[in-house]
């Protein structure tokens, strides 16, 4: 027989030292796969940021969401982790040993409690993340809380509370008491999942009987720090009230100040002292209908304060419910008013007079020289056919501004020339062309609002590539755009590849980026994790074309640019270009700072959110060549932004320091005035029975639009820009109006005004007019012109002949003491998208007029009374000469009477149009081009 070896026997500790090194090598191969691409964009985010100078910026907030996270995070595993091991160990006795299962037809006993902690542990890692994660998502919220200035400012009526607590301490206040609930009911379950346990052990072992109790105790400790937090958020509910919105009013009530404040307050003290009870039942001998009596206090003070509440809205308000709320409506209005800036707002009588005389054109050219008579829609389809030049470009927007034009202020139109990568050929599109030689746009136009060739097409100041000039001293120096609003794709720039610059005859002017702009993509390691993180491995570190001076430039568009920077800001949607006086092409964005807890204030939509607080805080500048992003601070007296500037002081600069030829392109935000033009047709009412009975509620007026399909529909009308002198002011200035009508009514009842220039900037003013005088709105004033016989015989005319007439927006101006609408008319073929003015409207409220040229138009409206204009007066290049013709004096005799023959044959061809009788009106139509040819042709 061989010798028998001793094998050494296997440690009972080595297995379970095994199974621990793989759980921790599992773990970190784990972090190392997924923390390795979060790694990587931290590395180029610091990058990014540090290449506009906010290196601190990116620091700062990536301090604030790990510390958010790490915080919650560790709370939330210890409460639950610690939750678990302590019902555990006060449960063990009742725990199974082990649980026998059969694999192979052999009984194999399993562990339960090593099973449950395990099980525990992974749960509770799993919540801890999913918290920290959801309350990293909220970490403005819990900043502002800790830096906010602990200033007094306005108290609420309510509570005296300082606006502070309602803006930075409430909110954060709200989340953490949310969090504090869930780990509240997850606690609670577990207790329940223990009792489950331990009862069905009881029931296995047949033990439970009518002596033997369920094991209460951990239910009761959870259930008491249930209610404590219950009893923690229902005392924050009573300032919650003040957030209310009601069908008449916001804010607290009669009821709710009387009845329902006060109740909340004794519902949170039988909450407090429901945990008393439940605390006390896990000391003593625990019993189940002890947690049930814990309830019943809060219960019962639950249903008598609705019971009273009941009571006193139906008996004591409701029958007299305009004296009853009347102290809580004026908190209402005098609050919301302050909330959207509406208390600022000045008010002023206009007459709404009808007159010719009334509208005082002489006294009131800086008005009528900038008419808008270019519909921004009808410029975007022209300009995408004349100054596109390559199918590659687009304009994606017009912008309205005003610059000095030959020492004049005039308001112009801008639209930027940007590159669109997916217009390029299919053959095109390939790594090189996308990423190094299609990389910017380029240059811009400029027209006057009202300026139009012989032919109605725009006439332009700035157009063309290389960009080319007709106004001496307007110029730009640097038009390449590699910043805009479809700039969506990363470029790499200073390459050896020359960038396609604009096209110029048979070949295309080419260049290379000269700015310090972008990433610097240095070595070979760098531009491998660069690559790795822009999905750009395969062509990034091998390309020959790129050295270690290249650049990236990410984050191209301007609308990402801010977010990244600042995502705790609200952008308008339509950032607008500026030319500086350097010849720099400069993206020009408003930020507001907005809130949803500023007491008594009531609620509006604002895209996807809904508000109770805005101000227009911030002016974001982006520089279109190399993309500085900088952030100024133009209301110092708003508390968020001063939170924020108190978190990020190197991010935002104050208004001082914007260079001047920035700021004075600086404008009333579009999105902010819609806004308060929609509050204000219901709180401009602040006596509170007017307010009560919606006596006098506004609405902004309506205007005929165009839906997708092509039918006409009726729409809110848009802000407008104009260059105008207000009513009761001295010089012209750049404001942005919109008109009001009454609810349900078309007639007009008032307009507001947001001023843009000098110390008028950021306030507004609101025209009243006279409540027993109709004035039309633009509805009715769209009817006028269908009426009119011999104009809609000739838009009638129009459309039969291969084409279709395209009407702009209406405008309502207010010039002098009356009201001035003007619609342009524009032709377009059918077979072709560019329209041509052709027709231009006006209108008083008594009279309507309309001519082939503004001039014409203004002509037959105000007759004599345009006469003493000087020639500078006149918009310009809306004349329409024949080719090779100057103005020079003629013969006065002979000159008016062509000028009458030529007035008679175009009255005769407009009522034979009316008339339906097309051929003659045809022979009116030669006589009248046989006049205006003498006209064109007289010796000079």
């Amino acid at each position: 027989m061989p010798e028998s070896i001793d094998w050494p026997r296997p440690h009972p500790g080595r297995p379970r030292r095994r199974r621990r090194r793989f759980l921790v090598m599992f773990v970190v191969l784990a972090v190392i796969f997924f923390g390795a691409r979060a790694a990587l964009s931290y590395y180029v985010d610091v990058l990014w940021f540090e290449s506009l100078a906010y290196g601190d910026v990116f620091w700062k907030t990536l301090t604030l969401q790990w510390g958010v996270f790490a915080g919650f995070a560790a709370a939330t595993f210890l409460v639950v982790y610690g939750s678990f091991l302590a019902l555990k160990r006060a449960h063990l006795p009742d725990l199974p040993s082990g649980h026998t299962i059969f694999v192979g037809g052999q009984p194999v006993t399993l562990p339960v409690e090593p099973v449950l902690r395990l099980i525990a542990l992974g749960a509770s890692l799993l919540i801890a993340a999913i918290a920290g994660g959801a309350m990293t998502g909220e970490w403005p919220t819990l900043a502002l809380f800790w830096y906010a200035p602990r200033t007094t400012g306005i108290l609420d009526p309510v509570f005296g509370k300082p606006l502070n607590f309602f803006l930075f301490s409430l909110p954060a206040w709200q989340l953490i008491a949310g969090w504090l609930l869930t780990l509240g009911v997850i606690t609670c379950a577990l207790a329940v999942f223990f009792i489950l346990i331990a009862g069905g052990a009881r029931v296995l072992a047949g033990q439970l009987s009518r002596s033997v109790t369920l094991p209460w105790r951990g239910l009761s400790i959870t259930f008491a720090f249930l209610l404590l937090i219950l009893a923690m958020r229902v005392y924050l509910g009573r300032f919650e009230r003040l957030l209310n919105d009601h069908t008449i009013f916001g804010g607290v009530t009669y009821t709710d100040a009387h009845v329902t404040l006060t109740g909340m307050l004794v519902v949170s003290a039988a909450l407090v002292l429901g945990a008393v009870i439940a605390g006390f039942n896990s000391v003593r001998v625990p019993r189940g209908r002890w947690l049930v009596a814990a309830i019943l206090p809060a219960a019962v003070c639950y249903a008598g304060v609705q019971g009273i509440a009941w009571y006193v809205n139906n008996f004591i308000v409701k029958p007299n419910e305009l004296v009853r709320e009347k102290p809580y409506i004026v908190y209402n209005t005098d609050l919301t008013r302050r909330a959207y800036g509406l208390n600022l707002v000045v008010q002023r009588e206009f007459p709404a007079e009808t007159t010719v005389e009334a509208a005082d054109p002489a006294n009131n050219q800086a008005t009528l020289q900038n008419i808008r008579l270019w519909d921004w829609h009808a410029l975007q389809d022209t300009l995408r056919q004349i100054q596109e030049i390559r199918t590659y470009y687009d304009f994606p927007d017009i912008d309205i501004d005003r610059y000095e034009i030959n020492g004049t202020t005039r308001e112009v139109m801008l639209a930027t020339r940007e590159l669109n990568f997916d217009k390029l050929p299919d053959s095109s599109h390939n790594w090189i062309n996308e990423k190094l030689i299609y990389t910017h746009g380029y240059g811009i136009t400029m027209n006057p609002v009202n300026g139009f060739t012989p032919e109605g097409l725009p006439t332009l100041m700035l157009s063309n590539m290389p960009i080319q000039s007709t106004v001496q001293g307007l110029s730009v120096t640097r038009p390449e755009v590699y910043f805009g609003e479809l700039t969506n794709t990363d470029v790499y720039v200073k390459t050896q590849q020359k960038e396609f610059n604009y096209p110029q005859g048979q070949t295309n002017n080419l260049t290379s980026y000269e700015g310090n702009g972008g990433i610097l993509l240095g070595g070979f390691l760098r531009r491998m994790i660069i690559a790795l993180d822009r999905d750009d491995l395969a062509k990034l570190p091998f390309s020959d074309d790129i050295g270690k001076d290249s650049r990236l430039l990410m984050r191209r568009n301007v609308h990402d640019r801010v977010l990244a920077l600042a995502p705790f800001l609200t952008y308008d949607p339509d950032p607008y270009i500026v030319l500086g006086n350097d010849g720099r092409l400069s993206w020009m964005m408003d930020a507001f700072t907005i809130s949803d807890s500023y007491p008594y204030s009531t609620h509006y939509r604002l895209g996807s959110d809904l508000i109770n607080y805005m101000r227009n805080s911030v002016k974001v500048v982006v520089d279109a060549y190399d993309g500085t992003t900088t952030f100024y601070i133009f209301d110092p007296d708003d508390p968020v932004i001063a939170a924020y500037r108190e978190i990020f002081p190197s991010l935002f600069k104050d208004a001082s320091k914007m260079p001047a030829g920035l700021r004075r392109h600086v404008r009333y935000p579009e999105m902010l005035l819609k806004l308060q033009a929609d509050v204000y047709g219901l709180y401009h009412m602040t006596d509170p029975e007017a307010f009560y009975n919606r006596e006098d509620l506004w609405t902004v007026a309506t205007e005929v639009g165009l839906s997708e399909g092509g039918q006409q529909t009726t729409e809110a009308m848009e802000p407008n820009f104009v260059l105008m002198r207000l009513p009761g002011e001295t010089g012209e200035e750049f404001v942005e109006i919109l008109p009001f009508t009454p609810a349900n009514r078309n007639n007009l009842i008032g307009w507001i005004a947001g001023r843009s220039d000098g110390a008028q900037y950021g306030t507004s003013v609101v025209y009243n007019f006279p409540k027993t005088k109709l004035v039309d709105g633009p509805l009715q004033i769209e009817a006028r012109i269908d009426q009119n016989a011999q104009l809609s015989g000739q838009l009638t005319l129009w459309n039969q002949q291969g084409s279709h007439v395209r009407r702009g927006a209406l405008l309502v101006i207010p010039t002098g003491r009356a009201l001035l609408y003007a619609e342009p008319i524009y032709l377009q073929a059918e077979r072709s998208p560019m329209p041509e003015l052709r027709l231009v409207v006006l209108a008083l409220q008594d009279k309507l007029a309309y001519g082939p040229t503004f001039e014409s138009a203004m002509s037959a409206l105000f007759g004599g009374a345009v006469s003493s204009m000087s020639a500078a007066a006149v918009p310009a290049s809306s004349e329409r000469r024949a080719p090779g013709s100057a103005a020079s004096p003629q013969p006065a005799a002979d000159l008016n009477a062509l000028i009458a023959e030529a007035a008679k044959d175009l009255a005769d061809y407009q009522r034979l149009t009316a008339e339906g009788k097309l051929g003659e009106a045809g022979q009116k139509l030669e006589e009248l081009k046989r006049v205006l040819d003498k006209l064109n042709t007289r010796p000079k």
